[in-house]
């Protein structure tokens, strides 16, 4: 970077903690620390234009797991260890709206469906067998019975009769949200640095150092918030795993509301602006899906637009308007990693693709680590 006194005066000298990501991790971070310390300085680089990962470019779910992602989960999990995960999420839902406000976000709570194909009636079954005993194990974080079996509504075609009703799911304008958040850090005198991607971390007489474009930038502390990308910064186990979506253009007399989940939490749609938005299909090709590049295969796309076509709107012609990706950060266990890397370097990371309801925890966390030590 060619910098001049005043860039390097104002950005890049005396910085107190520096957060890689600007996602809503980083943010989240951001806003933490300046409750804790009022008078520091804190600095935000993020790679892109915009943030890079998923946080403007998921589906805008409000939710905590589908009953067959639950029971997924339980198969490598505990009982106690899948309660965490639930009320974490939960937490950090009600910590989002706290922050921001459900108008600022666009929040509705229209509750959400696991819908199921015709032909996988050994999922439908156990899940329909195991309903009373996930809704006795929730019961305690919501003092309600979670889930409940339902007629499939809105004229869904190619899926079994009855479907699995989520009253406490919810959904959000991530656009909306994000925007709120980054005016609340400028707000608060944090700088946000933009196209400015970290290449790598060193530890120079304990003082921690960014390379960003051959350019070295020094901080007190450093966090880091990439989630997707961690691995290009962290030796932890997390891997970046990419999220194709697309939108279709708007449809007259859209009945269709709420959030829905298919095969087992691999694709997912919901109603937003007269438009179905439409997700998933990584279990397709995991090999490809797990990159960090942004893009877009035919085996997805084509099979998200079959599923539209054939399930979601069988008599309802439709346009697609745009598509795109996202990338999440994933691993062999669901929980987080929000640890201390080294004396002067922190990180939270692996969000699961539950971004949306656990990145303002996470950030909370990563801020109190850092300003322990």
């Amino acid at each position: 970077m060619n910098l001049s006194y005043w860039e390097q005066q104002s950005w890049f000298a005396n910085i107190d903690f520096a957060i890689i990501g600007s996602g809503i991790v980083g943010l989240s971070c951001a806003l933490e620390l300046r409750l804790q310390h009022p008078s520091a300085k804190i600095v935000i680089f993020e790679k892109g234009m915009l943030p890079s990962g998923a946080s403007t470019k998921n589906a805008g779910f409000a939710c905590f797991g589908s009953i067959s992602e639950i029971l997924e989960d339980l198969k490598t999990h505990t009982e106690t260890q899948v309660i965490d995960l639930i009320t974490q999420r939960l937490e950090g839902l009600k910590k989002l709206r706290k922050t921001l406000g459900d108008d600022a976000i666009a929040y509705k709570e229209w509750g959400g469906y696991e819908l199921f194909a015709q032909t996988d009636t050994t999922l439908f079954e156990k899940c329909t067998e195991k309903l009373p005993y996930i809704n006795a194990l929730l019961y305690p974080i919501f003092n309600a019975n979670v889930f409940s079996l339902v007629d499939t509504p809105f004229g869904f075609e190619k899926v079994a009769p009855r479907a699995m009703f989520n009253a406490f799911e919810g959904q959000i304008d991530t656009g909306k949200m994000m925007t709120a958040l980054i005016q609340k850090v400028i707000q608060q005198g944090i700088l946000i640095v933009n196209n400015a991607p970290v290449d790598s971390i060193s530890e120079s007489d304990t003082t921690p150092v960014l390379t960003i474009d051959n350019t070295c930038v020094s901080a007190k502390k450093i966090c880091i918030a990439t989630n997707g990308f961690a691995q290009q910064l962290l030796q932890e186990n997390v891997v970046p795993a990419r999220a194709q979506v697309l939108v279709t253009k708007p449809i007259k007399n859209l009945t269709i509301k709420g959030t829905f989940h298919l095969d087992c939490g691999y694709y997912y749609f919901r109603n937003i602006d007269d438009r179905i938005l439409f997700g998933g299909g990584r279990n397709l090709d995991f090999k490809t899906e797990n990159t960090s590049e942004i893009g877009l295969t035919s085996v997805v796309q084509d099979h998200l637009e079959k599923l539209l076509r054939d399930t979601i709107l069988p008599k309802t012609p439709f346009e697609i308007d745009s598509r795109w990706s996202g990338i999440m950060g994933v691993g062999s266990q669901k929980k987080p990693i929000v640890k201390q890397i080294s004396s002067k370097v922190y990180c939270g990371v692996r969000l699961g693709g539950m971004g949306v309801a656990i990145g303002s925890t996470i950030g909370k966390e990563l801020a109190e680590l850092s300003s322990q030590s």
